[in-house]
């Protein structure tokens, strides 16, 4: 017995030297990981954990430093600097950009997802197929989204026909859609943006999940929050071709490692977590009303928001793709880890 456990401790002794063998040729790679959002936002500490476990793995051959709060560049053009190099990895929202990539806005349609930890797992299988097509001027490494949001705002919505004349900040281009569809008019803004859009009374309501309400400052400017899981955003964290492409075979294994639907949670989660809990304190909050809509209202939203799906599909199929078989394969993630409402 004694042996035995000599045995296994000195070949555990000897796996992190195996480790630093393998990447023992390999160059030092300095990777530049850009968020917009601010270093108090969940994603942050998430990321530089998911970084500091990369450096570790890769036996400190690949390095990385999080740049925070926009300071590489706007909310909106996180793509084209992964694209572009401007950055190794960045946070993207493919919603800021409408019709650029219709294929992940299925995930964006409200009422598709009612759990935000289920529904990351469901998303990030299910685009990994299309990515490569949709998003091929970089690699995507996760999919995810956040805890499902609503509308918060100066004015009680309550049925679709409330939302005629009123200025919202949408979250993404399908809830922009649905706002137009409706009768209102949108104000863009990306989410650091927001508060002053509110303020100053260029926009009325906005499309936002709880949490970040309280992290932008949104809740001094609001009132009113319909609880009810209305939407998700997806969100893609995008790599620099040329960066991956020049890394050894045994430092791409580690990145492939990293780059996977566990990931996605484990990078998400703590947001979704810190989301949900928002919801909870804006209930708690004096001055707020937090109210529920009654069956009738929800089917009323559903019918109202019924066309975006087809418009959804239009697209889709003007970009080339086969929007049956791409919602079927979406409806059979969301259906096998019960990431529907």
């Amino acid at each position: 017995m004694r042996k035995a456990l000599l045995a296994l401790l000195a070949a555990a002794s000897v796996l992190p030297a195996l480790a630093q063998g393998a990447f023992a040729q390999d160059k030092t790679i300095n990777l530049k990981i850009s968020l917009w959002v601010p270093p108090a936002h969940p994603l942050v500490p998430a990321t530089q954990a998911w970084a500091a476990d990369l450096e570790k793995a890769s036996g400190g051959t690949i390095k990385a430093t999080v740049f925070p709060s926009e300071q590489l560049g706007k909310a909106f053009d996180h793509y084209d600097m992964a694209r572009d190099g401007i950055a190794d990895v960045t946070y993207v929202n493919p919603g800021y950009q409408p019709g650029r990539f219709p294929i992940v806005a299925a995930g964006q349609i409200p009422f598709v997802f009612g759990d935000g930890k289920k529904g990351t797992l469901a998303l990030d299988e299910w685009y990994r197929k299309y990515a490569p097509t949709e998003m091929k001027d970089t690699k995507l490494c996760f999919a995810f989204i956040h805890d499902p949001g609503s509308l918060h705002g100066k004015k009680k919505i309550v049925v679709p026909s409330d939302l005629s004349g009123v200025k919202v900040r949408p979250a993404q281009s399908t809830i922009a859609e649905m706002v137009k569809l409706l009768g209102g008019t949108n104000v863009q803004a990306s989410a650091p943006e927001s508060r002053d859009a509110l303020e100053r009374g260029v926009a009325d309501e906005i499309a936002f999940p709880w949490g970040s309400i309280f992290l932008f400052g949104i809740d001094k400017v609001v009132k009113y929050h319909i609880d009810v899981p209305l939407y998700s955003t997806v969100f893609t964290y995008n790599v620099n071709l040329k960066t991956y492409n020049a890394m050894s075979d045994a430092q791409k294994k580690v990145f492939d490692d990293h780059c996977t639907p566990e990931w996605a949670s484990k990078v998400s989660d703590p947001w979704t977590d810190f989301e949900a809990n928002g919801r909870t304190k804006m209930k708690a909050l004096a001055g707020h009303e937090v109210y529920k809509l009654t069956d009738e209202q929800i089917a009323q939203w559903k019918t109202a928001t019924q066309v975006l799906h087809a418009n959804w599909a239009d697209q889709v199929k003007a970009a080339g793709g086969d929007p049956a078989k791409i919602n079927a394969d979406l409806e059979a993630a969301i259906k096998k880890h019960g990431a529907g409402i």
